[in-house]
Parts: C-alpha cells; sequence; structure tokens
C-alpha cells in the first residue's frame, strides 16, 4: 500500500482512496527500449554465472541483437554507448546525441575514442569476452558499455490471456473481442496464410469454424436457398420457394457467412449454394 486519501464527496460521503504500488521484477516478455526507440521484450533471463565477461570480470545486464542497427540507423545510440564508456573513465560529461558534431558542441567519436585508448580500452569500444558456460573466449570482439534502458509500461503480467469457452456477440454468434471482455484469441489473416501454406486444412477448419461460430443451415438441393423449419410439417426443414420438405440437405456453415446471405437477400441479391455431394 502506496498511500491513502479519505475524503467526502458532494453528498458527504465518506470516500476512501488507496493507492496499491507492487514492484515487479523484469520477467520473460517484458518490454524495454533505449532512448533512441531501440525496443524489444526479454527473450531469454540467464544467471550470472552464465553471461560472458570481460578481463576485469564485468558481465553485461542486457545483451541486444546488433541486427537492430543498421535497419534502424539510430547513430545516436552507438555514439552514446561510446561516450557513455569514455565519459566513467574519465570522470566527465559526454554529450549524447550525434547532432551536435557540426555546430560543435558535440564529442566526435575520434575524441572518445582517443579517451578510450589512454585508459586501455579498444578504440571502437569493443571487448574481448570469455563466455560463461564453456569458459573459452569468444571468437569476435563484442561492443559492449553503459547505455540508459528504462522498463515500459508494457508488461507480460498485464497481458496474459487464456480462453477456452465464454461470451459470444448476440449478433454473429462469434467470440468476443478483447482480454477485458474474456475474448477468444483471434487467428488473422498472416496467421491464416502460414497454415495454408503448411496444407494444414482440418486445423484451419477448427480454428476459423469449429471453434467460432459452427452453425447447421438446411439448403435446398435444386434451387440452392436455405431453407426454415416449418411448424406444421412437424418442424421439417421446407424450401423457401416451394415450401416443400424434399430435397433438403443439412450442412455445417460459418454463422457469420449464413448472415451475410441473409443481409444479401435483404437486398435483392440472391446467393444459391451448389452442393456438390447432395
Amino acid at each position: 500500500m502506496d498511500r491513502v486519501l479519505l475524503t467526502r464527496n458532494d453528498d458527504a460521503h465518506l470516500v476512501i482512496k488507496v493507492l496499491v504500488r507492487h514492484a515487479r521484477r523484469p520477467e520473460l516478455g517484458d518490454k524495454f527500449s533505449s532512448r533512441h526507440g531501440q525496443k524489444g521484450v526479454v527473450g531469454a533471463v540467464a544467471p550470472a554465472p552464465d553471461l560472458p565477461f570481460d578481463e576485469r570480470g564485468i558481465c553485461p545486464d542486457l545483451v541486444m541483437n546488433p541486427h537492430g542497427f543498421p535497419s534502424r540507423m539510430t547513430v545516436g545510440k552507438l555514439l552514446e554507448l561510446l561516450g557513455a564508456k569514455a565519459a566513467v573513465l574519465c570522470g566527465k560529461t559526454h554529450y549524447g546525441t550525434a547532432f551536435g558534431e557540426a555546430a560543435g558542441t558535440a564529442d566526435s567519436a575520434g575524441a572518445i575514442s582517443a579517451t578510450l585508448v589512454r585508459h586501455g580500452y579498444s578504440y571502437c569500444g569493443k571487448d574481448l569476452l570469455t563466455c560463461g558456460t564453456s569458459g573459452a573466449p569468444l571468437a569476435a570482439a563484442i561492443f559492449a558499455g553503459p547505455v540508459y534502458y528504462q522498463k515500459l509500461k508494457h508488461m507480460v503480467l498485464d497481458k496474459v490471456h487464456a480462453r477456452a469457452r465464454g461470451p459470444r456477440v448476440v449478433l454473429t454468434r462469434q467470440p468476443t473481442e478483447g482480454r477485458a471482455r474474456d475474448g477468444g484469441l483471434r487467428l488473422g489473416e498472416m496467421e491464416r496464410d502460414c497454415l495454408i501454406g503448411y496444407g494444414a486444412s482440418a486445423l484451419l477448419l477448427e480454428r476459423l469454424m469449429l471453434s467460432s461460430d459452427a452453425f447447421d443451415v438446411h439448403v435446398c438441393t435444386h434451387c440452392g436457398l436455405m431453407g426454415y423449419h416449418d411448424g406444421r410439417l412437424a418442424k421439417a426443414p421446407v424450401c423457401p420457394t416451394t415450401r416443400s420438405p424434399d430435397h433438403m440437405a443439412t450442412l455445417p456453415l460459418p454463422y457469420a457467412c449464413k448472415l451475410l446471405f441473409q443481409e444479401l437477400q435483404a437486398m435483392n441479391i440472391v446467393p444459391r449454394l451448389e452442393l456438390a455431394d447432395a
């Protein structure tokens, strides 16, 4: 409990507001970002003895994939790491962006590199690290140094969600949307394309119809229109044109598809179903 507020509302009723603070440790799936828009989620949490370390025994707190630099062109982050490393060694403040060199207010990469060399480091900010699990030196030099990182509010504890059965939308009879409404997990267009590429037709049928809004419709095999139940004929499905229960077939269909056919019929567009096996 962080803070308690006691007050009264307009009706002179006592109002108590309690602010609860919850300390959270970084976990798998939590989101972090540097000051240059290089954001990402935690993919693995390793114990400290398994992390690589340099000749002084220092191991990194965070390991980032370097493929995020060429496409995003965040040169400022490279300069921040290089400048922060030099600033720690010489005890002075360095300019932390890539936009001040033309005006002469920034520390150039050459001056920062010279500071690193004076203190026994590589001019490019790279260190030789040793593997924490095998004890063998890593084949490549690693660009390492102090960089400011911030934890973003998108945490996996707030987003975790699963559902088996739950509420459905009245109109379409499909599962509701969103975690707050106990909604279903959406199989989007791109996921559908992946399943089509794999040829997983049974899984597609299950996810897109059986687990969503499967519905049995009665179709006349002659005219292709959807039938309805007639109470006078022992609730047997009948053809909408001939009013006859003959030549009626039953097939599963997504309820949203059946709804679309009915909405088209309301606009004087008549969709007809051609049944191959009827």
